[in-house]
């Protein structure tokens, strides 16, 4: 005998169990979400300043397209690649569990409760596993994604999409709605490039992956 303990910490031993910090089909559904909604938000700021909502257009220099036409096509190309991408996410997602493991649960006293730790600089990180507030944001996108591309559809196809038109409140309105699904993206893409920069370990394991030990699903409490 040489002396020498094992852990028996289940977190830690040789046979704790361990899970996937961003699984492959999670890694590549977002660089490729990633890439083309870039591609439609550049686009679109394009096709916008052709006939603009507000009064303000957007530098030509951060659109994609050169003119409208070429916006368009970027536009409608990235979408397809987008709803393609969306549905096998949604799909892995569901079949998986992924949803259920990283986005559940989600209450309005979660969110304020780890809301109030941000803003306190106490919030935890935990490679894999979002908070309550990351939570939100990420089921908030989800939704805004799906009414960009709904609206866009209202927009491109007035006549033949009639009843979706009408239902969100006929072409102008739809227009509007199209842009603010799009400001609301826009600032979730602010927000996640801005947690990334703060805490620059979670970039890493969305692009090569990794594994942690399995301690189940809560956050450790934020920090007193």
């Amino acid at each position: 005998m040489s002396g020498e303990t094992r852990s028996t910490n289940p977190s830690t031993g040789p046979s704790a169990k361990r899970r996937a910090i961003h699984p492959f089909m999670v890694r590549l559904t977002h660089w490729i979400n990633a890439a083309a909604l870039i591609a439609m938000v550049m686009s679109g700021w394009r096709i916008y300043d052709a006939s603009p909502i507000f009064p303000f257009r957007f530098p030509g220099s951060i659109t994609l397209g050169g003119w409208l036409a070429g916006a368009l096509a970027w536009h409608f190309a990235a979408m397809w690649l987008l709803v393609l991408n969306g549905l096998i996410y949604v799909g892995y997602g569901l079949v998986s569990g992924h949803f259920r493991q990283a986005l559940l649960p989600l209450t309005p006293a979660g969110v304020w409760r780890d809301f109030r730790a941000a803003l306190a600089l106490r919030l935890p990180h935990a490679l894999g596993r979002y908070n309550a507030v990351q939570r939100l944001l990420y089921v908030g996108v989800i939704l805004l994604l799906t009414l960009a591309v709904l609206s866009g559809l209202a927009i491109w196809k007035p006549v033949q999409l009639h009843p979706l038109t009408a239902l969100l409140g006929g072409y102008d309105t739809a227009r509007i709605v199209h842009f603010l699904a799009m400001s609301g993206i826009v600032g979730f893409f602010v927000v996640h490039i801005a947690l990334v920069i703060l805490v620059p370990r979670t970039l890493p394991p969305m692009i090569v992956g990794g594994s942690v030990p399995d301690a189940g699903d809560a956050l450790p409490e934020a920090r007193p």
